[in-house]
């Protein structure tokens, strides 16, 4: 099946892991000397359970504070994670923002994205590329978060997107099994490689 076929008219991306390089690891990688206890605190104390919350709307001081009641052995560490949060923002992803402007020329970019209403503010005012976007739904401004279709129903009703002609790009497959519960095309995202293959086999570039 190629674009034709499937009436395609708008692209959404996902922005953590598909356009954006953000990982924790980029800031603890400075702080701890070794991997695995890093992986550890990780693993067990700044979770991505705990960070979703905040993604799904907690502010980032009660998040923080909530965590270094509860393991106050850490509590410097936890402090760091949003105190230096801008340092786990590495970088763009090249090849996917190149993607994302051949795409502009042709179709209506939208963005679906698990971050924190304080935080993202730091990442549209870092990268341009965001000016692209048609409109941008943020996890933390809704009180929901993917993969709860909750969140896709705010895309789809604020802009008047029909799930049957958009094309939703994941780097987290669980969001991936939601978007095409729905009605989304759906891509599940690993490298700007990848992405770019599948969609000229769709004939979307």
């Amino acid at each position: 099946m190629n674009a034709t076929n499937m009436h395609i008219k708008n692209i959404v991306f996902d922005f953590g892991g598909v356009l954006v390089d953000w990982n924790p690891r980029h800031l603890y990688r400075n702080v701890f000397d070794d991997e695995k206890a890093m992986e550890d605190f990780l693993a067990h104390v700044c979770t991505d359970e705990w960070n979703a919350e905040q993604d799904r709307g907690r502010p980032l001081a009660e998040g923080t504070q909530l965590l270094q009641q509860q393991f106050p052995e850490h509590h410097d560490l936890i402090g760091m994670y949003y105190g230096q949060w801008e340092t786990m923002l590495r970088s763009d992803i090249p090849g996917t923002v190149s993607l994302l402007h051949r795409l502009k020329k042709k179709y209506h970019l939208y963005g679906l994205t698990n971050w924190s209403a304080e935080t993202i503010p730091l990442a549209f005012s870092r990268y341009p590329f965001f000016k692209e976007f048609e409109g941008i739904v943020v996890s933390g401004e809704e009180k929901l978060i993917k993969p709860d279709k909750e969140i896709f129903h705010v895309l789809m009703d604020r802009y008047k997107i029909s799930p049957a002609e958009s094309l939703f790009i994941d780097d987290n497959v669980k969001n991936i099994h939601t978007a095409r519960q729905i009605g989304f095309h759906a891509i599940h995202f690993t490298t700007p490689e990848q992405l770019e293959h599948q969609l000229a086999a769709l004939q979307i570039l």
